[in-house]
């Protein structure tokens, strides 16, 4: 295994009885790398994360953590990860730092570094000077988290797996985590899975996209956007008939789709188009067409960025769409 990868995943699959969890999964993930892993509930993401923590077999294929095969030397893959589960069950009746020197005791942290490492634990997730004493029953869902984070770091772990660590966080404690994870790049390999995209793509540097129990993307976000909305995007903000606007764009001779509309304030209307073809000719011709119709008084025409958003939308539609296909091949067989 290539010393650059601290996780490789090699045709992971896994199966509940007749139910295909996972199929066939591959990435790799390179060492330093925070990478954002998304899918829709149901998508295959936990199944993952709890097999790559040793938690789970594997029905076949091979994953690598830190160079360590899982199956083969479980126990030692769980000495080189830290893994925060979806949820994060705290004891509710223990103070935070007897929690986290249980915790590190149960890691097989010697007795002499117990306090130490503790300790660099909650400075790390601020938990020092705000929460150390503090009933775990008794803190904030923000703060559980952290706790939740201050545990998997015990132990001197290479890789941190976190299923959701934003999961029920209202926006300042989002950000805190945020700050938390900025802090480990480059420290640590962390893989994080989250339904909060924007989140996702602040902070980090690869992002793989699951569904179906299947990879359907994988890339920086810049690459995903090449690869899933080439086209370029653009934003019409207009009042007047939808109908005329619609006549005008098919009658462009080049493809135009559009991807969302929606009322931005009374009696004005909000168009986001992809443009297949981008030349100044054939902006100012469809601007000239708009600026033209009696029906139609534009406000503005404006370029506008695909968020990662719009990127998981699309690219889990195409799997869907990939599945439905070959289904209906099958039925014509």
């Amino acid at each position: 295994m290539s010393g650059m990868n601290s996780i490789v995943v090699h045709n992971l699959s896994r199966h509940y009885g007749a139910v295909q969890a996972l199929n066939k999964v591959s990435f790799k993930v390179k060492t330093g790398d925070v990478i954002g892993f998304l899918g829709p509930n149901g998508a295959g993401k936990s199944t993952t994360m709890r097999i790559l923590s040793g938690i789970m077999p594997a029905s076949s294929g091979s994953a690598w953590m830190g160079g360590t095969s899982v199956a083969q030397f479980p126990a030692a893959v769980k000495n080189k990860i830290g893994y925060m589960p979806e949820n994060n069950p705290l004891p509710n009746e223990m103070r935070v730092a007897e929690y986290l020197r249980f915790r590190a005791r149960l890691k097989r942290v010697p007795n002499k570094k117990v306090r130490t490492t503790v300790e660099a634990a909650m400075e790390t997730c601020d938990l020092a000077r705000t929460a150390r004493r503090k009933i775990i029953g008794t803190l904030s869902k923000g703060f559980r988290q952290r706790v939740g984070i201050a545990d998997a770091l015990l132990g001197d772990p290479e890789i941190i797996l976190m299923d959701e660590p934003t999961i029920g966080l209202d926006p300042h404690q989002i950000q805190g985590i945020r700050a938390l994870i900025d802090q480990l790049r480059g420290r640590l390999t962390v893989l994080l899975s989250s339904h909060i995209l924007p989140e996702i793509e602040r902070c980090c540097d690869q992002i793989i996209i699951i569904n179906q129990g299947s990879i359907v993307a994988q890339g920086t976000s810049e690459e995903l956007r090449r690869e899933f909305l080439p086209g370029n995007r653009y934003q019409i903000v207009y009042q007047g008939s939808t109908a005329a606007l619609n006549a005008i764009l098919k009658q462009q001779c080049y493809p135009i789709i559009t991807l969302s509309e929606h009322c931005s304030a009374p009696d004005e209307k909000t168009r986001v188009i992809d443009l297949a073809d981008n030349t100044r000719q054939h902006l100012q011709i469809l601007i000239k067409a708009i600026a033209a119709s009696d029906t139609i008084a534009m406000t503005s025409f404006a370029p506008k960025d695909s968020s990662l958003e719009d990127i998981f939308l699309v690219a889990t539609k195409r799997s869907w769409d990939l599945k439905n296909e070959k289904e209906m091949q099958l039925v014509r067989l």
